[in-house]
C-alpha cells in the first residue's frame, strides 16, 4: 500500500442485527422475568450437579482457560501457576506446575512501588501450539516471560512440566500489567495479540509474532487505538484460499464527540490480513491491511432518539459448519451513569464484511468532521489481502432483538452461546454470566406472525459459593458441561438439568428448553433422529410450549393424571388465614376457585382476600368463606391442578370460650396435671379415656372428622414440641468446634425446588 493510503479509515457506521425494540413498549419482546429453574451452589453441590476447584492455595487468580477435548483436559493459567484438569470432573485429576518470578524480578517490582499481590507472574496468554506442546506467557511481575509447557501423554503417563531450556522474553506477547486486557489468537504458528506492549500502558498495539518477523500496529497513531480495551480476537477464513485470511479484533476505545466535545466509547471491530508482510520504508513491520469500523447495538426510544450499548463486555464466535461464516455474540452495556442496561447483539460476518467493503470516511481538517470519501479509492483497495481471490458478499439487515436486560439487578460479564438442535428446529441458547456467581441460560424465539421477539429465562445457576463475577466461560460441546471461571476457581456444571423439570410430560413440554424431550418415561435429554433410535417416543415443543396438544390423553408406562389430595385447613372468623399454592413452574398463572355444592366460581379478590405468590390470603375471615377451595396454575393453555383445601371456618366466640376453658383447668390442676400427647403418638382408639382440651372443638365441627382432626392436632403438637426441644438442646456455645459453628449460623435463604425435592 502507498503510505498516503493509510489515511484512509473505514466509516464508522455498521448497524448489524440491532436491538430493534422499543425500551417503552413492552409488548415489543415477550420475556420471562423469572427463572424456570434456579439452583442455589448449595442445591447444585448436593444433587451432585457441580465441581469446583479451588487450587491447592484455596483462590486461582484465574487469568485464563484453554479447553482441549482431544486430550480431554482443560488448561488454565493463575498466579504463579498452570493447571491441567480433567473434563470428567475438574477436581479430581489435577496437575500443577509452578512458575513463580524470581526473587530478583519481584524485589525490582517492589522497589519500583508496584503492589506485592502484582508482583507475580500471572499467565495471561495460553495456546494451543502443537499437538504436544502449550505456549504460555506470564507478566513476570513486570518483566513479560514464555516458555513452551509438554502437555500430552507418553505411554500410560501424563505428561504436564515447563520445559526451562526454552524460556524467553514474552515483551510482546504478554502485558507487563496483571490488570491490563489483552487478547490473543494462535493461527499456523503465529501469534496474534492485542495489548499494551509498555511497561505504562500507553502504547496499545496489535500485533504478530513469530519465528522471523514481528508486525504491529503504528506507535502513538490515535486514529488506528485510541486507549483501546482488548475484548475478543479471532481469525476467520474469506474463501477457500488461505491467503485471504482474515483477523479480527474486537474492542473498545475512546473517541471525541466533536458535537458534544465530551470523551466517548465506542465499540470497534478491526482486521488484518494474516498474511500481511508489512510495507516499504515507513510502512516496514506495520500492518499495510489495518482497518475498523464500529459496531452499533442500540435500542429505538420512543421519542426517536436511540439508545445505544456502547461498552462491549464480552464477545463470542458461534463456528459453524461453513467455517468462514460463523455469527459473532456481543455482550453490551450502556456507558451512563443514570441508566445501566445490557444487550446482546449478533452479527453475520456477510454483514460485517460487506461493511468493510463500504466507503471510507476522511476529515479534511483535524477539526471538521467525518465524511464520507467521495473521490477514487486506489486498487487494490485498502485493506484488501495479496490474495488470489477477492469478492463481494450481500449485504442484508435483519432487525431483531436477541436480549435486552434493563432492571439493573446484575452486572453481566460474559456470554457462551451453543446451538442446539431440537424437534422444530435449531435454538441459540446463550449463558450469560454475571457479577455475582449466576449463570444465567436464556434462549430467544422469533415469532413471525406476530414479528416480535420472545425471551425465555430458563435456568439460574450460582456456581459458586460466594458471589464472585464470572470471567469466562467455555462449553465442551462434547460432554454437554460448562467450565466456568472467575478469580476464586473454576466450576463444573452440566449444560442442562432435565430430570429437575419434572417427571411428568406436561412439566418437560412447558419447560421448552431445547436440550430436553419428555421420553415416555422422564424428562431427559433429547437426541435428534437416528441418535440412540431406541428412543422413539419424544415429546417436545420448545416453540409454543403447547402441553395439552403434546400431552393430551397420555397415559404411557402407567402414567396417569394426578389427582391433588384434598388438605383441612381451620381458620378462626374475624382472623387471617392463608391458603398456600405453589406451582412447580414460577411462570404459571394461579388461579382460585371455590366449590359450594355443585357450583364452582372463580374467587375475586378484594380489600379482604389477596392473592399472594404463596396462596390466598384472608385478611379478615368470615363464616360464609367456608367451602372448597381448588388451586390451578395455568401455562401455555394447559391447566393443573395444584391444590384442594377444605377450608372450615370456627365461630370466634366459642374458640375463646374454649381457650379460656383450658386456661382455667390448667390453674386448677397446678398447671402441669394437665394432659398432653406424648411425642410419637400413635392414633387413639375410637372412645378413649384420654381426652385432650383441644377435642372440644369436635363441637364446633362435628366428630364426623374426628380421627382425621385429631391426628393433624397431635402433628402439630408434636411438631413444635420437638423443634422447641431442639433448640433447647443446640445452643450456640454448645458447639465444640468453629466449623459447626459456621455451618450454624449460616442461613440458606434460596429454598430447594419442590421439583428437586421430589424426583
Amino acid at each position: 500500500m502507498a503510505a498516503g493510503e493509510k489515511s484512509l479509515v473505514l466509516v464508522l457506521g455498521l448497524v448489524l442485527l440491532q436491538l430493534w425494540v422499543n425500551m417503552g413498549i413492552s409488548t415489543q419482546a415477550a420475556r420471562s422475568s423469572h427463572p424456570r429453574l434456579t439452583l442455589s451452589h448449595k442445591e447444585l453441590w448436593d444433587l451432585n450437579r457441580t465441581w469446583v476447584f479451588h487450587g491447592p492455595q484455596g483462590a486461582l487468580d484465574l487469568q485464563t482457560m484453554l479447553l482441549d477435548e482431544y486430550q480431554e483436559r482443560l488448561f488454565i493459567g493463575g498466579r504463579n501457576a498452570l493447571y491441567s484438569l480433567s473434563l470428567e470432573q475438574i477436581n479430581t485429576d489435577s496437575q500443577e506446575i509452578h512458575w513463580p518470578c524470581t526473587a530478583a524480578q519481584e524485589d525490582e517490582c517492589l522497589m519500583k512501588g508496584r503492589e506485592k499481590s502484582e508482583c507475580a507472574n500471572y499467565i495471561k496468554v495460553l495456546h494451543q501450539y502443537n499437538r504436544t506442546h502449550l505456549l504460555a506467557c506470564g507478566t513476570g511481575a513486570f518483566h513479560p516471560v514464555c516458555a513452551f509447557i509438554r502437555a500430552g501423554r507418553w505411554t500410560e503417563d501424563r505428561l504436564f512440566y515447563l520445559e526451562a531450556d526454552h524460556i524467553e522474553s514474552g515483551r510482546g506477547r504478554c502485558p507487563f500489567d496483571p490488570n491490563s486486557p489483552c487478547v490473543s489468537t494462535f493461527s499456523r504458528g503465529e501469534l496474534y495479540i492485542g495489548l499494551y506492549t509498555d511497561y505504562w500502558e500507553n502504547d496499545a498495539a496489535v500485533c504478530r509474532l513469530n519465528n522471523h518477523s514481528y508486525t504491529r500496529t503504528e506507535r502513538d497513531d490515535r486514529q488506528q487505538l485510541n486507549e483501546p480495551k482488548f475484548v475478543g480476537s479471532v481469525v476467520i477464513p474469506d474463501n477457500d484460499d488461505q491467503d485471504d485470511d482474515k483477523v479480527y479484533f474486537f474492542f473498545t476505545e475512546k473517541a471525541v464527540d466533536i458535537e458534544s466535545g465530551n470523551n466517548a466509547v465506542y465499540t470497534k471491530v478491526a482486521r488484518v490480513c494474516a498474511n500481511d508482510l508489512g510495507g516499504q520504508r515507513m510502512l516496514v513491520n506495520k500492518w499495510s491491511s489495518f482497518s475498523k469500523t464500529r459496531l452499533i447495538c442500540s435500542v429505538p426510544g420512543p421519542n426517536g432518539i436511540d439508545t445505544h450499548f456502547d461498552e462491549l463486555e464480552d464477545v463470542f464466535v458461534l463456528k459453524k459448519k461453513d467455517e468462514k461464516n460463523p455469527e459473532i455474540f456481543g455482550l453490551f452495556s450502556t456507558t451512563s451513569n443514570i441508566f445501566k442496561g445490557y444487550a446482546v447483539c449478533v452479527y453475520h460476518m456477510d454483514h460485517i464484511r460487506a461493511a468493510f467493503n463500504g466507503p471510507f470516511a476522511h476529515k479534511d481538517r483535524p477539526e471538521h468532521h467525518w465524511t464520507a470519501f467521495e473521490g477514487r479509492v486506489p486498487f487494490p483497495r485498502p485493506g484488501s489481502c495479496a490474495s488470489k481471490v477477492n469478492g463481494g458478499h450481500p449485504c442484508t439487515r435483519c432487525r431483531r432483538p436477541v436480549l435486552l436486560r434493563t432492571d439493573g439487578e446484575r452486572r453481566l460479564t460474559q456470554v457462551a452461546v451453543d446451538r442446539v438442535e431440537a424437534q422444530d428446529g435449531h435454538y441459540d441458547v446463550l449463558f450469560i454470566g454475571t457479577d455475582n456467581s449466576v449463570v444465567l441460560k436464556v434462549i430467544t424465539i422469533y415469532k413471525k406472525e406476530t414479528d416480535t421477539v420472545e425471551e425465555l429465562l430458563l435456568e439460574e445457576l450460582h456456581v459458586f459459593k460466594v458471589p464472585v463475577p464470572i470471567t469466562e466461560i467455555i462449553i465442551s460441546a462434547k460432554r454437554q458441561q460448562l467450565y466456568v471461571g472467575s478469580e476464586f476457581g473454576v466450576a463444573q456444571v452440566k449444560a442442562h438439568q432435565c430430570d429437575l423439570y419434572g417427571s411428568a410430560c406436561a412439566d418437560c413440554c412447558l419447560a421448552r428448553d431445547p436440550y430436553c424431550a419428555w421420553d415416555g418415561v422422564t424428562c431427559s435429554r433429547y437426541y435428534p433422529a437416528g441418535i440412540h433410535t431406541k428412543r422413539r417416543f419424544r415429546r417436545q415443543d420448545v416453540r409454543h410450549g403447547n402441553a395439552a396438544q403434546q400431552c393430551n390423553g397420555l397415559q404411557m408406562n402407567g402414567e396417569q393424571p394426578q389427582k391433588v389430595e384434598e388438605k383441612s385447613v381451620y381458620g378462626v372468623e374475624n382472623n387471617s388465614t392463608l391458603l398456600e399454592c405453589s406451582p412447580r413452574s414460577p411462570l404459571a398463572k394461579v388461579h382460585w376457585f371455590i366449590q359450594r355444592s355443585t357450583d364452582k366460581e372463580e374467587v375475586r379478590a378484594d380489600n379482604r382476600v389477596v392473592k399472594t405468590p404463596h396462596g390466598l390470603l384472608f385478611l379478615k375471615l368470615r363464616k360464609m368463606d367456608a367451602g372448597t377451595y381448588l388451586c390451578q396454575s395455568v401455562e401455555h393453555g394447559f391447566i393443573q391442578d395444584v391444590a384442594r383445601i377444605a377450608l372450615e371456618v370456627l365461630e370466634e366466640e366459642r374458640v375463646e370460650e374454649l381457650f379460656h376453658r383450658a386456661e382455667d383447668a390448667e390453674e386448677e390442676g397446678g398447671g402441669g396435671q394437665h394432659k398432653a400427647p406424648r411425642c410419637p403418638v400413635p392414633m387413639l382408639p375410637h372412645g378413649s379415656t384420654s381426652k385432650l382440651w383441644y377435642k372440644d372443638f369436635l363441637q364446633l365441627i362435628g366428630y364426623s372428622n374426628f380421627h382425621k382432626v385429631e391426628e393433624y392436632c397431635e402433628r402439630v403438637w408434636c411438631s413444635d414440641r420437638r423443634r422447641k426441644k431442639l433448640k433447647s438442646l443446640q445452643p450456640k456455645w454448645r458447639f465444640p468446634h468453629s466449623q459447626e459453628r459456621r455451618g450454624r449460623a449460616r442461613v440458606d435463604h434460596h429454598r430447594t425446588p419442590r421439583h428437586a425435592l421430589v424426583t
